[in-house]
């Protein structure tokens, strides 16, 4: 059996949450449960630089996050639209 990790959504990325329209918060919750279970899931990607971000692709919604496995914690840094949300 393996571990299960926390997630956990920084201050800014709970107010993004907030921000959004309540469909659009549906489907990220949606999409941040299962991260628990497995925080590298099919369609996820490691993205390129220096920190080690994860991206899920919610729509034309994006899912920024860092996984801790010594912790198991999964920390959600960033949510926004994919035009914004690497800026």
């Amino acid at each position: 059996m393996t571990a299960r990790y926390r997630v956990e959504v920084s201050k800014p990325a709970g107010k993004q949450i907030a921000a959004l329209d309540r469909t659009v918060q549906n489907r990220i919750i949606d999409r941040l449960t299962p991260l628990g279970d497995n925080p590298r899931p099919a369609g996820s990607k490691k993205l390129a630089g220096p920190d080690a971000f994860w991206r899920i692709r919610v729509g034309d919604y994006r899912i920024l996050y860092t996984i801790e496995d010594r912790r198991l914690v999964v920390l959600v840094i960033k949510i926004g639209h994919r035009r914004e949300v690497y800026r």
